[in-house]
């Protein structure tokens, strides 16, 4: 993401961002496939959009178990309800909001522990 950064001329602080929420994505998605790696953890992740622009940022699967994963840089919205359509066909699957304030527990844990 720096790179990234570094090229769009944007190096400034989070706080000042207009694509912070994106950022965050980048960054929770790139730091969990770091942490599966080292768990190794042979998860298989996608994610989720339907042509009606519902979405799901995140989807790990493993022995198939579905886990889905929203990124939400802002706390006041880490209540984020999961699309109807997607728990609706993957009725099984856990759901889960990731933020600032839960993001340690996400990359710490391994997929074991999250069921």
């Amino acid at each position: 993401m720096g790179i990234r950064n570094a090229v769009i001329g944007n190096l400034s602080y989070v706080e000042n961002r207009q694509d912070a929420g994106a950022l965050w994505e980048n960054f929770v998605i790139a730091e969990r496939m770091k942490a599966l790696a080292y768990q190794n953890s042979f998860s298989s992740s996608w994610f989720w959009r339907t042509k009606q622009q519902q979405e799901i940022d995140y989807i790990e699967e493993e022995n198939g178990q579905i886990k889905a994963f929203e990124f939400k840089w802002n706390p006041n919205k880490a209540h984020a309800k999961c699309p109807a359509s997607f728990m609706e066909a993957y009725s099984t699957a856990t759901y889960k909001v990731i933020t600032p304030a839960n993001i340690e527990e996400f990359l710490l844990h391994s997929p074991e522990h999250e069921r």
